[in-house]
């Protein structure tokens, strides 16, 4: 039986993400993995999941739009919505939300790249309708508003939902051009949300924690970072945090782990990708990775880690994280030292590591431990009997764009030497010059010294 497609589009799960589905036989449902197989999900029936995704369709009104959702309205059953690649006018939300707040078994809300082409003064009462209407969902556990452009001028109806939709579980937030000034509101309102979620469980309602937080490509930057440790701090029960692309720089990534992250200890997933730890980010995920005993993922490719790194690799050899399946290093100047420990790492330290990128790092593809950990990890994938199909899943990345240390020590010796040769060209060039205009100058020789003195400088730097 194939494996159901629960989540093909939502940014951060499916695809590149480690959730997929795995047949149970013994309660025939279908298993929602992430890795560790973290929670149960039964196989999602088609006529559950209402889509017009992709169809690049312009819904100014009611009238636009009733065509299109005639069939939502009759079905009752409808546990997903998938409305992205369509643009969406105010009128066209507000009949949509009429609908949408009957739907209350809806789980999954894919409201991802609704309002291209929109002014920017239609967005907010638009979101609001259909915000509003999802409010009033109890089974609603995932929204997806990514490729929406927010910003400050249009946040408001987004905070008031995520202050308040206590079911709420995972939250896909990606290239929606926040900033700093509404990143600290976002991350705020999630703080109040957590506060939200504890009343109500004190009142004896079943409500799940949030497990998943995906906010990249949104100029967070370091003037949000202290709201989103707080948030996450509150959320200390999240599983995956993606907060890839989004200008963090050192002091800013260290009070999001120290203050924030760290508090987090059954985090599975960890992606800060393209943002800039130097020494004070390595030092802080140095410390705190060791606390997370659950960790499957880490993902700090293109983090201007350098040398830096080896305080991770050996915070990780350390024998804390030996759940850790995936690491993703590239382009952070990963020398062979650095390799190395990495190496020693996998082979004692991470038992479950079975695919590790390193690809734009500065060593050799040739580097004997390079050749160790391909053979530890196919030794760890043909135990695991996998049939080979999800290939980017285990073993290294391609090693293409490699920086060899011996190459970088030649590229330095030729631009040394052609400063050089460079300075000599123009020192000879100046003597020269200096030498004419002595010769040209109309006094006699025996008085003036200059022309045998600079003679002597142009014999010295022909030399």
């Amino acid at each position: 039986m194939p494996r159901p497609d629960i989540y093909p589009k939502i940014p951060g799960f499916g695809g590149a993400s480690l959730l997929y589905c795995d047949l149970d036989s013994e309660t025939n449902q279908y298993q929602l993995c992430h890795s560790s197989r973290s929670w149960t999900e039964p196989a999602m029936d088609s006529s559950k999941i209402f889509s017009l995704e992709g169809q690049s369709l312009k819904l100014d009104n009611a009238s636009d739009i009733e065509p299109h959702i005639a069939s939502l309205r009759t079905n009752n059953a409808i546990q997903e919505i998938r409305l992205g690649g369509n643009t969406l006018g105010v009128e066209a939300c507000k009949a949509l939300a009429e609908v949408l707040e009957t739907k209350k078994n809806l789980q999954i809300a894919n409201l991802d790249d609704i309002f291209t082409s929109r002014l920017l003064s239609e967005i907010p009462p638009a979101l609001s309708s259909l915000l509003t209407a999802l409010l009033s969902l109890p089974n609603l556990h995932t929204v997806n508003l990514s490729d929406n452009a927010f910003g400050l001028n249009t946040q408001a109806p987004l905070v008031a939902f995520l202050s308040s939709h206590t079911p709420l579980q995972h939250l896909i937030l990606k290239n929606n051009g926040l900033g700093p000034a509404a990143g600290v509101l976002i991350a705020d309102a999630l703080t109040t949300l957590a506060s939200k979620k504890e009343e109500a469980r004190k009142e004896g309602q079943e409500i799940p924690n949030l497990e998943t937080v995906i906010c990249g490509r949104n100029r967070l930057e370091n003037g949000s970072m202290a709201a989103w440790a707080r948030a996450f701090k509150a959320h200390n029960g999240v599983k995956e945090v993606k907060m890839v692309q989004n200008g963090i720089r050192p002091e800013g990534m260290a009070v999001l782990l120290r203050e924030g992250l760290g508090h987090a200890k059954g985090l599975r997933v960890l992606d800060l990708q393209d943002n800039t730890f130097t020494v004070i980010g390595a030092k802080a995920l140095a410390d705190v990775v060791v606390g997370w005993a659950d960790l499957r993922e880490l993902a700090i490719g293109d983090c201007l880690l350098g040398p830096r790194i080896l305080l991770v690799a050996e915070a990780l050899n350390q024998g804390n994280n030996l759940e850790v399946e995936i690491l993703r290093l590239q382009y952070n100047d990963i020398d062979s030292k650095g390799l190395k420990v990495f190496r020693d790492a996998a082979g004692f330290a991470l038992p479950r590591l079975r695919r590790i990128e390193l690809n734009g790092n500065k060593f050799s593809e040739e580097d004997p431990s390079i050749e160790d950990l391909r053979m530890v990890l196919e030794e760890r994938r043909k135990a695991a009997e996998s049939d080979g199909e999800e290939e980017d899943e285990w073993g290294l990345d391609e090693l293409d764009e490699l920086e060899d240390e011996s190459d970088e020590d030649e590229d330095e010796d030729e631009a040394q030497q052609r400063v050089e040769e460079e300075t000599f060209e123009e020192e000879q060039e100046r003597v020269l010059k200096e030498a004419d205009e002595a010769e040209n100058e109309n006094v006699p020789l025996e008085q003036d010294k200059k022309v045998d003195e600079l003679a002597e400088r142009l014999e010295r730097a022909e030399l």
